[in-house]
């Protein structure tokens, strides 16, 4: 990273449990969050509405070039989606 490295903690709580993923909205209008369960370290079921929290630092632009490879991939899992839905 080009700048210095400053953990910030951050809470929020569960809005949404779907099959393998958590959805957060971080408290103070800080954002929203969609993340895998198993990033979750937990010892009890999640339920929408637990408070979280976690450490987290900035997010940076590493290359400025666009991976065609994943806009591909994005502009068919679109397409497959349309197709699916009518």
């Amino acid at each position: 990273m080009k700048y210095g490295d400053k953990i910030i903690y951050m809470e929020g709580i569960i809005v949404e449990l779907k099959d393998g993923s958590v959805a957060i909205d971080f408290k103070g209008r800080l954002g929203y969050l969609k993340v895998p369960m198993r990033m979750l370290i937990n010892d009890q079921p999640l339920q929408v509405g637990q408070e979280i929290g976690l450490n987290m630092s900035f997010v940076e632009v590493v290359n400025e070039q666009v991976n065609e490879e994943y806009i591909s991939n994005i502009e068919k899992r679109k397409e497959k989606r349309r197709q699916n839905n009518g």
